[in-house]
């Protein structure tokens, strides 16, 4: 990984110097040629790598509309450069969002997104040029071909995602073409998931299953990433908002041509259902399995049943990817934004506190966590929810959750175990962060300003009174110096698969007891019941997964609590068009500058969103439309 990632900041930045070979840019004078940039292997590779180049620009959690735009997450509207980061990513639900002035542009490469185009270009380029160097073997030549193909696929699902119908990029236009050629349309959507599926069919058979020498090609493309991401991208065409989807039935090129089906077609369904199998039996029959915590020598013998579970929780996201077999694809470089996800949690971070934790999950992203039987908080009928608010003292059978003693809400006991895992929370406890003693581990306080983790002024703090536990490493020590732990943030995980290939299957109609047992892969893992046990034994709907319907909002669910904060749950509330619910309400947070909990926990409104029909696709930049005069605008944009 860091072989890779180390090359391709070479040639980027040979790229950036006037003195070094700008071989990627053939226009200017006095540079050097694409015949030089291929004239042997290892130039080629370098060229290779620049491909990967802008995959690795899209870890970076502010920029991802999958992460800011999911309602998981709440930014400071009074932060900007002082964090380090471009908030223009939150726009969307800020209600700022224009066609005029679009944050996350990555149609056109600015306002937080990459160039997306520009890179299909560069494969466009590999892919013309890979003939030329005589020195390269046809088998490494096969894999490099896959390789592009497959990096034009995803790129182009980062934008169909985005944006819907694209311009497909097949080929790079000569420079003396006209402006009639120039100047494409947008295909239809069915043409765009064609094409996708047909290169990633095609790069498949030339990839490796795994990477044998991890130490110099950990993050390169493999056969097991390839068909996950052709699982995705027939999931998302099979969803709501691209099958038969009647809001966009008026969107057309301007030559009549409809982009989008209005006609619903199940059959898509069958294809999604069919390539997640094909991913599944791919991984595990090459060692891929859902990971568990095995404890290292420097973790104490009585470290405790509850906690070596949330461990396996949060190191299913923070293992080393040589040692997660979990993990099928991951970003590159290590994930970036741990420091704002991290609460202080000693007096020295208090004093000195480096960085601000300022990521904060609303109260409804809390609230979206099961119960200890693996039921929704409000279908429990051993839950109490009316009184959820309520003040409640962390005692001694719960104190590797809450701390013992400390008083904070009720509906912080008596939750799943990735509850505890993935939510830092006044009151939570936080193993790890260099203190490895199960019964002295630290604890987050958050109450009033005098708390370590609580506001210091109107920059230092976090809004909500939850962090995002899941994205830091338990290795990770803030205290008055910062050692990061790092990691690289799944992209794709087996217990992702699961969950998917489990929601094709109940959009197939298949009865519960086939998808049923890929949902208990997971919740088993997760230490809740199975479903068919939890909803018979605990619900006050005891025969909600035996419907279609019902089975349907348990596996989202499922899958938004397991994905949590990974980038892919707000892509997911897109496709299923279940966003915009999401989004209809204030996102509150607790009442931060209180130093008493009585006064604390008291819901209070930060954001309400400005979210409708037309924010599930992104607008393109409204100068495009000018330049191009083919292109159409997204719906009432």
């Amino acid at each position: 990984m860091k072989s890779i990632s180390k090359y391709i900041c070479l040639v980027m930045l040979a790229v950036a110097c006037v003195s070094c070979k700008k071989f990627l840019d053939v226009t200017p004078d006095n540079v050097g040629t694409i015949d030089y940039a291929f004239r042997n292997r290892n130039e080629a590779e370098n060229y290779l790598f620049t491909c990967y180049a802008t995959l690795q620009q899209l870890r970076y959690p502010q920029n991802d509309a999958g992460f800011t735009n999911s309602g998981e997450i709440i930014y400071p509207n009074n932060l900007s450069d002082n964090q380090g980061i471009d908030p223009t990513g939150f726009n969307l639900i800020r209600g700022t969002q224009t066609a005029q002035n679009v944050g996350l542009n990555y149609w056109d490469g600015n306002n937080g997104g990459q160039a997306i185009f520009k890179a299909l270009r560069r494969c466009n380029t590999m892919l013309e040029n890979i003939d030329k160097p005589t020195d390269l073997s046809l088998a490494e030549k096969k894999r490099w071909i896959a390789e592009v193909k497959f990096l034009k696929a995803y790129y182009h699902f980062y934008l169909f995602r985005m944006y819907g119908p694209v311009i497909i990029t097949d080929v790079n236009l000569p420079i003396n073409s006209s402006q009639q050629t120039v100047d494409q349309k947008r295909s239809p959507v069915d043409s765009v998931v064609n094409y996708m599926v047909r290169l990633l069919d095609e790069a498949k058979g030339d990839l490796p299953v795994v990477i044998q020498n991890q130490a110099q090609e950990l993050g390169r493309i493999t056969q097991p990433i390839a068909l996950a991401v052709k699982a995705q991208i027939l999931a998302t065409a099979a969803s709501p908002l691209f099958n038969g989807n009647p809001d966009y039935a008026s969107v057309k090129n301007k030559d009549g041509q409809a982009l989008f089906s209005s006609t619903y077609d199940p059959a898509k369904w069958d294809k999604a259902a069919a390539a997640c199998l094909d991913a599944i039996t791919v991984c595990e029959a090459n060692g891929f399995k859902l990971s568990t915590f095995v404890p290292p020598a420097n973790i104490p013998a009585n470290l405790t049943d509850s906690l070596k579970k949330v461990l396996t929780l949060e190191t299913a996201i923070t293992a080393k990817w040589e040692q997660n077999p979990e993990l099928i694809w991951a970003q590159t470089p290590t994930f970036p934004t741990q420091s704002f996800c991290a609460p202080r949690l000693t007096a020295a971070a208090a004093a000195t506190p480096i960085f601000q934790g300022t990521f904060a999950p609303p109260i409804a992203e809390q609230e979206l966590f099961y119960t200890k039987n693996g039921l929704p908080i409000n279908e429990d009928k051993t839950w109490d929810y009316t009184n959820r608010y309520d003040s409640r003292t962390g005692d001694d059978a719960n104190r590797f959750y809450i701390k013992n003693g400390y008083t904070t809400v009720k509906a912080h006991f008596d939750r799943e175990p990735r509850f505890y895992a993935d939510l830092g929370f006044d009151g939570g406890i936080w193993y790890g962060n260099g203190n490895l003693n199960p019964e002295g581990a630290y604890f987050v306080q958050g109450r009033g300003t005098a708390a370590y983790a609580g506001p210091k002024d109107n920059i230092k703090l976090n809004i909500t009174g939850y962090w995002p536990k899941k994205l830091v490493n338990y290795l990770t020590v803030y205290d008055a110096t910062y050692t990061i732990e790092e990691y690289h943030l799944p992209l794709i995980r087996l217990a992702g698969l699961y969950l998917l290939y489990a929601e094709t299957l109940n959009e197939q109609g298949k009865p519960y007891t086939q998808v049923v047992p890929y949902l208990d892969r997971v919740r088993s893992r997760a230490g809740i019941p199975g479903v068919v046990e939890a909803w018979t034994n605990y619900s006050k709907n005891p025969a909600k997964f035996s419907t279609k319907e019902g089975l349907r909002e348990i596996i989202h669910q499922e899958t938004r609590i397991e994905l949590a904060f990974e980038f892919q749950p707000g892509w997911d509330l897109r496709r299923w068009k279940e966003l915009q619910a999401v989004l209809s309400k204030p996102m509150q947070g607790w009442n931060i500058y209180e130093p008493d909990a009585v006064n604390y926990y008291r819901p209070r409104a930060l954001i309400t969103p400005v979210f409708n029909v037309r924010n599930y696709l992104w607008p393109i930049f409204s100068d495009d439309l000018i330049i191009n005069n083919n292109l159409v605008q997204n719906l009432n944009w």
